[in-house]
């Protein structure tokens, strides 16, 4: 898996991804998981005679207590279809009915589905990319760089939310934070936040992309000054597969 997006945060996508319009498949309410025996699903678009598709996923915000894979504010799978991509947008579980941290483990779980279903759909598996918005971007910054987003819970009015059923809360923010597990293996990530951001203070994604560029992680960050806490706008589109082109056009691009 290459990169990273979100809202603050984006996992990276392609060059090749054609810009016209192409006919599409459209499937709703597709298990991805069984999670304790319930079901969690979610929605998926993809070219009728693609092949070789890249990824894109998308990861809902709501501060992982409320929220859905389909709304106004996301990722529209038919039109990422459109332009030659395999889209996925999923729900997960939700703090109210599982605590921290099923949502991260759910997200895990969806790229797991894709990997399994590469040969059904066409896909290819070194091009699956993500990409969130508010809370969604912090699931999407963590896949990023924890592996097998905010950046720092401790530091964010509603980072609590984030309270595993047992240990010691604060530090299990700490670890679940993505500006504490960059790394050598932190796939590339764009950001993208406004000054005017009431949800996720801008601090946090000046510290963040200080910490990408810190530790040699190729990063891109674009820093708004009037577009509130940003959702999957026409702007964030361009920045994304400018993002995408450019990452696929360098190849990998860490040290």
């Amino acid at each position: 898996m290459r990169s990273i997006i979100s809202f603050a945060v984006l996992t990276l996508l392609s060059p090749t991804v054609a810009p016209a319009q192409v006919p599409v498949t459209v499937e709703t309410d597709v298990i991805y998981s069984r999670a304790l025996g319930s079901a969690v699903v979610a929605d998926i678009a993809y070219p009728v005679d693609g092949e070789g598709l890249p990824v894109i996923m998308y990861v809902h915000g709501g501060r992982w207590r409320a929220g859905q894979r389909v709304n106004d504010a996301g990722l529209q799978v038919a039109e990422w279809a459109g332009r030659g991509f395999f889209a996925m947008t999923i729900d997960y579980r939700l703090v109210g009915a599982t605590l921290a941290p099923a949502a991260y483990q759910d997200v895990q779980t969806a790229i797991r589905w894709v990997h399994a279903h590469a040969d059904e759909y066409r896909i290819d598996q070194d091009r699956i990319y993500l990409i969130g918005n508010s809370s969604g971007g912090y699931l999407v910054a963590l896949v990023a760089t924890l592996g097998e987003g905010p950046y720092d819970l401790n530091s964010l009015s509603w980072g609590d939310l984030w309270t595993p059923v047992e240990g010691a809360a604060r530090e299990a923010r700490r670890i679940a934070s993505p500006i504490h597990n960059i790394g050598p293996g932190t796939k590339p990530i764009l950001i993208v936040h406004s000054d005017d951001d009431r949800s996720v203070p801008i601090q946090q994604a000046v510290d963040m992309a200080a910490a990408l560029d810190a530790a040699g992680v190729y990063h891109r960050f674009v820093h708004y000054e009037d577009r509130g806490h940003m959702s999957v706008t026409d702007e964030v589109t361009e920045h994304t597969l400018a993002s995408i082109a450019e990452v696929e056009g360098i190849g990998d691009p860490r040290p």
